[in-house]
C-alpha cells in the first residue's frame, strides 16, 4: 500500500492502511506547540505529588518517621508499575485501529482517568487507598505519556527531531519548577495541590488531541497470540545493536543523574554545611533555577545544531562527559558558590543530552510500526535506575567511616557511570548518512 504524507494543517486523523507512516515533511508549528504544552501540563501534575504533595499529605496522617518510609514505599511501588505500564500501553497504541487514531484515544482516556486518580488521593485518609490512587495515577499518566512521546516519531521527520525532542527535557524541568510553585500556591490544602495540576494537565492533553493529525490504521499490522504478544517486547540487541547501545547508555546516565537528585539535600546539609532548613530550601531552589534556565537554553541549542549537522553521537558524548565532570566536581564541593557552578554545568550538559539523546533514540527505533512499544522499552532505562539510585547510592555513601557519609565515593561513582554512558554511545554507528538522506527527501 502507498504511504500518505501527513496533512499540512488540521486535526483530522491521517489514514494509513496497515503500516506506520514515516514523516518526511516538517510538522506544523501548532502540532509542535501543542505537544510541548501537553508535556508541560503532564509533568507538572506528575511531579508535584512526587516532590511535595504526597509527602505533606502522609505527614498529616502518620508520625514523621512512618510518613517518610511510607512515602518511599508509595513512590517505589508506583514506579515499578509505571515501568511495566509504559511499554505495554505503547504496544497497545501501536495496534489500535480506532477511527480517532492510534494515539489519541489513549491520551483522552488517560487524561480523565488521571484526574480521577488524583481526586481519590485528595479525598481519602486511608493509607491503602493512597497506594491505590498513586498506582492508578501512574497507569493513567503513562496512558498519556507513552503515546504522547511516540507522536514525535509519528509526526516529526528526522531532520526536525532534535529541536522537537529538546522540548521533552525543557518541559520536564519547567514542570519541576512549576511543581515547587504549586506547593507554595496551595500550601495547606493537599486536595487542591493534587487536583488543580491534574485538571490543568488534562486540559493541555485534550488541546493537543484536538490539534494532532493522528495516524489511523484500518487493521492491526500483525495479529499476535498472548505468548507472541509478550515476546514482542524483547528487542534483540544483536539484531538492533544501535538500540541496545543507546538503551544501556541511557541507563548509566540516568543512574548518574539520580545519584545526585536523591542525595542532593543530604549533601548540602552535611558536606556543604547548610544546617538551617529555610536557608537550605533557598539554596536548593536557586540551584534548580540555575540548572533549569541553562538546561532550557542549551537543550534548544543542542537540538537545533544536531538537526543541522546530523551528528547526534558527538553531541551526546560531549554532553554526557560535561555532566559526568560536573558530578565528579561535587566530590570536592564545600561551598555554595561552587555548588551553583556545578548546577550550571549540569544544566548545560544535561540540556544538550536530553534533547539530542531523545532524538537519537527515535532515530534508532527498530520498527516505525512498533515505535510506541519500543519507546516504552527504552523508558525502562529511565525508570529502573531511578529505583536503583537510592540502593546503589546508599552503598557508596556507606563506604568508610561508620558515622560519616562518603559523598566523595558517591559522586566519583556518578562520574564513572556517566563516563560509561558516553563510552557506550561511541558504539552506535553514525546517523549522518540517514540525516543526509532525510534532507534530500525533505528538499524534494
Amino acid at each position: 500500500m502507498s504511504e500518505q504524507p501527513p496533512p499540512e494543517s488540521g486535526a483530522a486523523p491521517q489514514p494509513a492502511s496497515s503500516a506506520a507512516v514515516v514523516p518526511h515533511e516538517k510538522a506544523p508549528f501548532k502540532v509542535i506547540a501543542g505537544m510541548a504544552l501537553a508535556q508541560f501540563g503532564l509533568f507538572v501534575a506528575l511531579l508535584a505529588p512526587v516532590t511535595v504533595t504526597l509527602a505533606l499529605k502522609l505527614k498529616d496522617l502518620l508520625p514523621a518517621s512512618e510518613a517518610a518510609v511510607t512515602n518511599g514505599q508509595v513512590l517505589a511501588v508506583a514506579a515499578l508499575l509505571a515501568m511495566v505500564a509504559n511499554p505495554l500501553i505503547g504496544r497497545l497504541s501501536d495496534m489500535t485501529t480506532s477511527r480517532l487514531g492510534r494515539r489519541r484515544p489513549w491520551m483522552i482516556a488517560g487524561a480523565f482517568g488521571f484526574v480521577g486518580a488524583l481526586v481519590l488521593i485528595g479525598v481519602t485518609t486511608s493509607i491503602p487507598l493512597i497506594f491505590v490512587g498513586w498506582a492508578l495515577a501512574q497507569v493513567f499518566g503513562n496512558m498519556i505519556l507513552a503515546p504522547l512521546l511516540t507522536t514525535i516519531a509519528d509526526q516529526v521527520p528526522e531532520q526536525q527531531r532534535g529541536s522537537v525532542a529538546a522540548n521533552v527535557g525543557i518541559m520536564q524541568n519547567l514542570g519541576i519548577l512549576a511543581a515547587a510553585y504549586v506547593g507554595v500556591l496551595f500550601a495547606g490544602n493537599s486536595f487542591l495541590m493534587l487536583v488543580v495540576p491534574a485538571v490543568f494537565a488534562a486540559i493541555c492533553v485534550l488541546i493537543y488531541c484536538a490539534l494532532l493529525p493522528d495516524i489511523v490504521i484500518d487493521e492491526v499490522p500483525v495479529r499476535l497470540s498472548a505468548a507472541e504478544f509478550a515476546k514482542s517486547f524483547w528487542v534483540n540487541p544483536r539484531k538492533y545493536p544501535d538500540f541496545g547501545w543507546v538503551w544501556i547508555s541511557r541507563f548509566f546516565v540516568v543512574l548518574a543523574v539520580f545519584l545526585f537528585v536523591v542525595f542532593r539535600v543530604f549533601f548540602l546539609n552535611e558536606q556543604v554545611g547548610i544546617k538551617d532548613d529555610l536557608e537550605l530550601g533557598k539554596i536548593l531552589f536557586n540551584g534548580v533555577l540555575i540548572n533549569t534556565v541553562l538546561l532550557v537554553l542549551f537543550a534548544k541549542i543542542g537540538g537545533v545544531l544536531s538537526d543541522k549537522t546530523g551528528n547526534r553521537k558527538g553531541f551526546v558524548i560531549v554532553a554526557t562527559l560535561i555532566y559526568g565532570i560536573a558530578t565528579g566536581l561535587l566530590a570536592v564541593t564545600h561551598t555554595v558558590p561552587m555548588f551553583y557552578l556545578v548546577e550550571a554545568l549540569m544544566g548545560i550538559g544535561y540540556g544538550v543530552y536530553i534533547a539530542v539523546d531523545t532524538a537519537l533514540v527515535v532515530d534508532v527505533l527498530p520498527n516505525p510500526e512498533d515505535s510506541a512499544k519500543d519507546l516504552g522499552v527504552m523508558n525502562i532505562a529511565n525508570a529502573l535506575p531511578q529505583s536503583l539510585a537510592g540502593l546503589i547510592g546508599g552503598v557508596l555513601v556507606g563506604i568508610g567511616a561508620a558515622n560519616t557519609n562518603n559523598y566523595q565515593a558517591l559522586f566519583i561513582g556518578g562520574f564513572v557511570f556517566a563516563a560509561l554512558g558516553a563510552l557506550f554511545i561511541t558504539r552506535v554507528r553514525s546517523t549522518a548518512k540517514r540525516h543526509a538522506d532525510q534532507m534530500i527527501i525533505a528538499a524534494h
